[in-house]
């Protein structure tokens, strides 16, 4: 900006000032480098320009524009750092609307709408224009809160959190532009500064405000792409606050209760994820399902009221009628449509992960859900178990070849990536049961040998202090029971006969050559750190050998154990 320019700015010539802002910009719309503007403090004289014209009110209709300079200004972070701001984020803030407020914020939403009430006289709905200059405002803290840590500490100073939450939580219905600025406003707040999130959580009790808030906006009865966004920065800012709760146990769990049940309508509702955005809704709200507590996504199914009952006396000469569905996914007489719509989920991750080759960050969220639901209730067990592990028919191939659920975790159980690795074998030995067996049959042994060793059951021991129900259908088919005696337990599958057996041309003494050179390459191995021989300890796990010989020596051991489990 010429010397003119900036000098008509400082004068506040009315009749330039619209011109000279718009082409500036126009011009330095998508400016991100700041370079030219750190000589001659040019950056800070056109920062106290700018600021000049906000602070007169007979500009007011210029402020709309000096603002959208500000929001371009704001994205330098080297004078951002270097100079003096507190008296313009102050001013930011009242023109945002969310300075310091005399009125003390309720505990709960309840008493908001009384407090409002008896205020009736008090409150004043923004115009369209001033509804404009607030969200520009918004927009220059968004960039300031995102780019300075003494900008977050003043607003927080300035309790900037009271107003929006108050805001928020308000009867007033206010613009879309406004609601969405206000919720990245809150989640950038929440996300940088660890004091947002305890405040926002333990003193203006927000999670409650937020839950009805998101209640209040499910209810409506058609969102559009703005309210969608809405929301989804909304479940941002609510994951936020719940990623590491301060409340007591039992007053986090009462708030957990609610809202996870405010969560399930909201994956009925938006579950068909018909658009993209849609998606996007789903994928916030798993994301805020992985900090819910276990023993509150029992919430996500509904028992199914008028499920009828099998009759008391069967009618003579006509079998007994099975139970009626009361809907199209009741199972063992609960909804499990939330579940469906997670497991949907995941299959298009898991499409979206190969075709991309993408990282494992959408599958994460939903393997972690799908985990705490199986360890938390039998029923959703019961489901998961049957969509993901149905009875075996085709065993002619491996575990992990093929499209299907189980193929592709079994896929992650031999994964370098350990999350989604661990996250994969826990989900399959859960809804196992943590039955050695049962794992080894549905995975194979190879694949099942990571978790095995992790959990100390090399030796296909049981696991001590497994807590399940005792009922255990038996889920073998017929195809299954006809192949059983010839499955490899190690590939889990039948494996393929080999047309011709090598060692069956050899003499003994050829065999124990061939034998002594494999003993002498896998020791240039261990010795080299490449691999690390072991042996499976009392504790079920492996422990390093120091000689390839020491095998050897444990033979015998191992052939009477064998024995004596045969």
């Amino acid at each position: 900006m010429d010397a003119e320019h900036l000098k008509r700015l400082e004068g506040r010539e009315a009749e330039h000032i619209p011109d000279i802002l718009n082409e500036f910009n126009k011009k330095h719309a998508d400016l991100l480098v700041f370079d030219s503007f750190h000589s001659d403090n040019q950056w800070h004289e056109l920062w106290l320009a700018i600021f000049g014209i906000l602070d007169d009110a007979q500009l007011g209709h210029l402020h709309t524009q000096c603002l959208n300079t500000v929001r371009i200004l704001t994205r330098d972070e080297f004078s951002l750092q270097t100079n003096y701001i507190e008296h313009e984020v102050s001013q930011l803030l009242k023109l945002a609307r969310v300075e310091a407020s005399s009125l003390k914020l309720p505990a709960t939403p309840d008493e908001l709408k009384q407090q409002e009430e008896g205020q009736l006289q008090l409150q004043e709905q923004p115009s369209l224009a001033q509804s404009d200059i607030i969200a520009e405002a918004l927009k220059c803290l968004c960039n300031l809160v995102y780019q300075s840590a003494d900008c977050r500490r003043q607003c927080l100073r300035q309790h900037c959190l009271d107003a929006i939450l108050k805001r928020v939580a308000s009867s007033m219905r206010h613009p879309c532009a406004l609601e969405y600025y206000d919720m990245k406003l809150l989640f950038l707040l929440t996300a940088l500064e660890p004091a947002a999130r305890t405040r926002l959580q333990i003193d203006l009790n927000g999670l409650t405000y937020m839950t009805k808030w998101l209640d209040d906006k499910l209810a409506e009865p058609s969102c559009s792409e703005e309210q969608l966004n809405i929301i989804c920065e909304l479940l941002k800012v609510m994951f936020n606050v719940t990623s590491a709760p301060d409340k007591s146990p039992n007053e986090y769990e009462i708030q957990s209760l609610h809202l996870t049940g405010v969560l399930r309508e909201l994956l009925l509702r938006f579950g068909k994820m018909a658009t993209d955005k849609e998606r996007s809704v789903v994928t916030h709200a798993i994301n805020l399902l992985t900090n819910i507590s276990s023993s509150c996504l029992i919430e996500l199914t509904l028992k199914c009221s008028n499920a009828e009952e099998q009759p008391k006396k069967a009618v003579e000469g006509v079998a007994k009628a099975k139970p009626a569905k009361c809907c199209a996914l009741c199972f063992e007489k609960r909804n499990v449509r939330c579940l469906t719509v997670l497991l949907n989920y995941l299959r298009q991750a898991l499409a979206q992960q190969e075709a991309e080759a993408s990282s494992h960050e959408l599958l994460s969220p939903v393997l972690t859900v799908l985990v705490k639901c199986s360890r938390s209730d039998c029923v959703m067990r019961h489901y998961l178990r049957q969509e993901i592990l149905p009875p075996l028919r085709d065993v002619s191939q491996r575990p992990e070849i093929g499209q299907e659920l189980r193929n592709h975790l079994c896929r992650f159980l031999t994964l370098p990536a350990m999350i989604l690795r661990d996250l994969a074998a826990e989900l399959l030995f859960v809804l196992c049961k943590e039955d050695v067996g049962r794992m080894i049959k549905y995975t194979g042994y190879g694949n099942a040998a990571g978790l095995f060793a992790k959990r100390g059951i090399l030796d296909c021991r049981r696991v001590e202090g497994a807590d399940y129900s005792s009922d255990s259908e038996d889920s073998d088919t017929e195809e299954y029971k006809k192949h059983q005696q010839g499955i490899n337990p190690v590939l889990g599958c039948v494996e393929p006969k080999s047309k011709h057996n090598p060692l069956d041309d050899m003499t003994e003494e050829q065999k124990e050559s061939e034998a002594l050179q494999l003993v002498n390459l896998i020791e240039q191995l261990r010795q080299g750190g490449i691999v690390k021989p072991a042996l499976i300890d009392k504790d079920g796990k492996p422990q390093p050998l120091e000689h390839i010989l020491q095998l050897q020596e444990e033979l015998p051991q191992q052939q009477l154990e064998q024995k004596r489990k045969t």
